[in-house]
């Protein structure tokens, strides 16, 4: 009888102490779940973007110099670390995105063999990323907006408005376009946004990355995937760049809009796709960090008088890439002609040479070295990036020249 009770003492104290352990783990579950609850807040992150004004000011070059931002541990949102919805985000951005739309001309040759100019149209992506008095920045990809000769952008509320071109730099395949404030109306003002830019150098392999762009032409949609790769060197017509690789859908009319991180800030710009029927997943956009300071120079770019621009003295030919690749040359521009009392004849300049980058801006083309130099007053220094080649080899160094009026 007192084994029967013994026994009975311990079925009720196994009762008991498992009803404990189910209060204790309910209780933590709960607890577990508020956290939970706490970490996949439907709050944004307070880093996406910057409302439009009409008018700024404190700045002596007129407009907001563009810099890249970590996010602050302080302003990461829960959201953008805890969960694949990454709707909050697009909201959030898809009023810094525009759709672009060009009339292009283009020559092509007939059934006759005969040139015959036609004329057609062109799509892309751009995004607002900074303002002045009275104008709005877009950044795009170059051969969105090449040899156009009508731009119009159409804002995420569907006001489709004229644009002009400010700058391009071909060799980085980067141009900036504007729209005039004054041409917005007041909802068209309070619907858009500023971008609001990252840094592409903390970017890591694995992360999460988001592209909303003008896809096929058919207006804003967005594709979510991964970085693949960094610092990957592709060349598109003769000129390398190092980009960042994503498996992140870039299709055609995605160039030029923006490679989001999870936390809404741009951390590339789309410009590449490697297509072919065996190749999956592919794309690639032009770091954040290399676009900043070629934008902002382009934004500051003004076009000089002749008389007030600066003037080198020299004569080049293209290095293309199947010259690069024929003769073991550096792609950039081959000295092949020193004016006599220039200032290039007043330097470490030497016929042969082989010049690549103007103040650590990459120069492919004449045609890209004119259009620097016409952009830099006389009796500025400049830095050229020079290839010199010595015992059959290449070697880089710099040269410094102080620019003069043309003669």
């Amino acid at each position: 009888m007192a084994n029967k009770e013994k026994k009975a003492g311990k079925v009720i104290l196994r009762i008991l102490l498992i009803v404990a352990l189910a209060i204790i783990v309910g209780f933590g579950g709960s607890i577990g779940y508020q956290i939970y609850r706490a970490n996949t807040s439907e709050e944004p992150s307070t880093v996406i973007g910057s409302p439009v004004i009409n008018e700024i000011g404190g700045n002596d070059s007129g407009y907001d110099v563009l810099t890249p931002t970590a996010v602050p541990d302080s302003q990461i949102s829960p959201l953008s670390l805890s969960t694949n919805d990454v709707s909050a985000v697009v909201e959030c951005m898809t009023p810094a995105v525009v759709a672009i739309n060009c009339k292009i001309t283009y020559t092509q040759e007939s059934f006759w063999g005969m040139p015959q100019t036609y004329s057609g149209t062109a799509s892309g992506t751009g995004f607002f990323v900074s303002q002045s008095s009275d104008k709005l920045y877009i950044a795009t990809n170059n051969h969105v907006v090449a040899d156009a000769q009508e731009i119009t952008v159409t804002l995420c509320n569907d006001s489709v408005i004229a644009a002009e071109v400010i700058g391009t730099d071909p060799s980085y395949d980067l141009a900036v376009i504007a729209v005039n404030l004054s041409d917005l109306s007041d909802e068209d003002v309070a619907a858009i946004k500023i971008a609001s830019l990252g840094d592409s150098d903390s970017v890591t392999v694995g992360s999460m990355s988001i592209a909303i762009g003008n896809a096929l032409g058919y207006g804003q949609s967005t594709t979510v995937g991964y970085i693949s790769a960094l610092d990957r060197e592709v060349t598109v017509e003769g000129v390398t760049n190092s980009l960042i690789q994503t498996d992140t859908a870039i299709n055609p009319g995605n160039s030029g809009g923006p490679l989001l991180n999870v936390h809404g800030q741009v951390i590339g710009i789309n410009s590449v796709k490697y297509s072919d029927t065996s190749v999956e997943g592919m794309g690639y956009a032009i770091p954040i960090n290399t676009a900043i300071p070629i934008i902002n120079d382009l934004i500051e770019d003004v076009a000089l008088d002749p008389s007030e621009a600066g003037y080198l003295g020299i004569e080049g030919k293209d290095v293309t890439e199947s010259y690069s690749t024929g003769f073991g040359m550096p792609v950039g521009v081959y000295v092949y002609s020193i004016a006599q009392g220039s200032p290039a004849a007043g330097s470490d300049l030497r016929e042969g040479d082989i010049i690549t980058a103007i103040n650590g801006r990459k120069v492919s083309t004449m045609e890209d070295l004119r259009n620097r130099i016409s952009k830099i007053r006389a009796g500025e220094t400049i830095e050229l990036t020079v290839y010199t080649i010595t015992a059959g080899r290449y070697n880089e160094h710099t040269v410094t020249v102080t620019l003069s009026s043309r003669p």
